[in-house]
């Protein structure tokens, strides 16, 4: 019982020990805890962000194109041509597979 009495009163309070460790479990041991929630949301936010500069290139590069489709034929037929694999009349369409296509898909 002589090690009690160096121990401080206020460490002996059950509310103080209690709030202590609520804290501690809070920080260190949940399922949301402070340090590893707030480096995992860090993380995700991150790759949000580089997420949205890659669809903002791919939106403006859309929007290129599209400008080139509604002001220039030749790029409007070239289009057609690889897409939809339109032809002209006068024309034969053969359509040839490459090799490493066909082993990716």
């Amino acid at each position: 019982m002589k090690i009690l009495k160096h121990i401080p009163s206020f460490l002996k309070n059950k509310y103080l020990l209690t709030a202590i460790g609520f804290t501690v479990w809070i920080l260190f041991f949940d399922a949301r805890d402070f340090i590893t929630s707030h480096f995992k949301e860090r993380n995700e936010l991150l790759k949000l962000q580089q997420s949205e500069k890659y669809y903002e290139q791919q939106i403006a590069a859309t929007k290129q194109e599209l400008q080139q489709l509604k002001t220039n034929p030749a790029v409007l037929e070239k289009y057609a041509r690889e897409k939809y694999l339109m032809k002209r009349d006068n024309e034969d369409l053969f359509r040839i597979k490459d090799d490493q296509s066909v082993e990716n898909h």
